[in-house]
């Protein structure tokens, strides 16, 4: 184990801010292949395990049944923007499975875009559960219990089938009892499962590599790449950074962030999985950290290297007055 992670801001010639936090690069079968910081501390995923989540409702039979496809599979692994396409898409889906926005239990908080924002707010319109940046993964939630024949009402609930399922699958890819986790509650209600961040970073490898992992399991997983890297708007939205990561690798990276500084990823041509968390919880320093990752890894298009690696920081007028990067203790 070497030190922590360590990404810097700066401004001129001065590093301004400086954001540390713990990273691990690990296979299948639970072996590290590098890692930075203490990987046994538990972290909260947030929405950064979302694809693993999804797994459930995709091994479900409920993709065929309902006539579904990588954009409902790709939205269930979102943490969407609240965009036109995304909005809609989780009404629709809703509606194929008899249900509607009322039987969301995930809340409503405003569209990520101002420009969305101000759409509504010209149309008089206030914003709905599928605005929502886990509606897509709600409406997967949802979707599980219909095909089972399970009660909608309660999903969120720790003990609900629904929930329970998403145990059963993360103990099989991570190689632990994820009941025995302990957990809080997440910003969507949902159950959010104290992880150590090794663990986090196996399961991915075992939906990289899902050779060790059941014919279901294996199946499940690989039409989660797909999906994410087909339609890799559905699992963020305009701009951002998993869509353009994803829209970048097909088949070869698989991406999604989480609150609080959490990023996750699948690298199924190298059959390793990659989970890091910043100790300060800041999305901009996880981003680049998951960036020199890949890149550390040779994955990176290197026409997208220096952009993605190393942001540029810009004031309000437009000015280029800093960059975000790695430091050179970190990865040197």
């Amino acid at each position: 184990m070497s030190g922590p992670v360590v990404i810097e801001v700066t401004r001129g010639p001065i590093v301004e801010s400086r954001h540390e936090g713990i990273a691990a690069i690990v296979k299948p079968d639970g072996s590290v292949v590098a890692s930075w910081g203490d990987i046994d501390q538990p972290i909260l995923p947030r929405s950064a395990n979302k694809p693993i989540q999804a797994m459930a409702f995709v091994e479900s039979g409920a993709v065929g049944r309902f006539g579904l496809g990588d954009e409902h599979i790709a939205l269930a692994c979102a943490s969407h923007s609240g965009e036109k396409r995304h909005v809609e898409t989780v009404q629709d889906w809703l509606g194929r499975i008899g249900l509607s926005e009322a039987d969301l239990e995930c809340g409503v908080h405003p569209p990520r875009l101002q420009g969305t924002i101000e759409e509504l707010a010209r149309a008089g319109r206030q914003p709905t559960p599928a605005f929502n940046n886990c509606s897509g993964k709600h409406s997967g939630f949802l979707t599980t219990a219909v095909q089972y024949g399970e009660p909608t009402s309660g999903y969120i609930g720790y003990d609900h089938p629904v929930q329970q399922r998403l145990r059963a699958v993360m103990t099989d890819l991570c190689g632990s009892n994820a009941d025995e986790f302990p957990w809080g509650t997440d910003g969507c209600g949902i159950p959010t499962l104290a992880t150590p961040l090794r663990s986090l970073a196996r399961a991915m490898a075992s939906m990289a590599d899902p050779s060790l992992l059941s014919d279901r399991h294996a199946e499940a997983a690989g039409r989660i790449r797909t999906a994410m890297n087909a339609e890799p708007f559905m699992v963020a939205g305009s701009g951002r950074f998993c869509t353009r990561l994803n829209a970048a690798l097909p088949g070869v990276a698989q991406v999604k962030t989480g609150a609080e500084g959490v990023f996750c990823g699948m690298l199924p041509t190298l059959g390793l999985g990659v989970a890091l968390k910043m100790w300060d919880g800041a999305a901009r320093a996880s981003e680049v950290a998951m960036a020199a990752l890949l890149d550390h890894l040779g994955v990176l298009p290197a026409d997208q290297r220096e952009a993605i690696v190393h942001p540029p920081v810009r004031n309000v007028v437009g000015l280029l007055v800093g960059e975000m990067r790695p430091a050179r203790s970190w990865l040197g």
